[in-house]
């Protein structure tokens, strides 16, 4: 669970850091733009920084509420998988003990 929310927070992650990208050259190309055009470009890249911005923040909110999340019930649930692991191990031994017995 925890190996492919990473990977759709990483996920994430990238897509961030190519709008970041996708902005740095926009404003690479407003540069070479004069007049009105620049006016407009310059509008549209302080727009989309804030935005960007702000879809930083909420992913970071939310991540950091996933992984407290996460944590809590990892507390919870710890003890109960511990529990099942050893009647798990418990059953095969079992298991392997009637195999045995099957087989001599």
């Amino acid at each position: 669970m925890a190996t492919k929310e990473k990977s759709s927070f990483e996920e994430v992650e990238n897509l961030l850091q190519e709008i970041g990208l996708k902005i740095e050259e926009l404003i690479s190309k407003g540069a070479e733009v004069s007049g009105e055009a620049k006016v407009e470009v310059e509008k549209k890249v302080k727009e989309l920084k804030e935005d960007k911005a702000s879809l930083e923040k909420e992913f970071n909110k939310r991540r950091q509420e996933f992984e407290e999340k996460y944590a809590s019930q990892k507390k919870t649930i710890q003890p109960m998988l511990e529990k099942s692991k050893e009647h798990f191990k418990a059953g095969l031994k079992e298991l392997s003990a009637a195999i045995k017995t099957l087989f001599d």
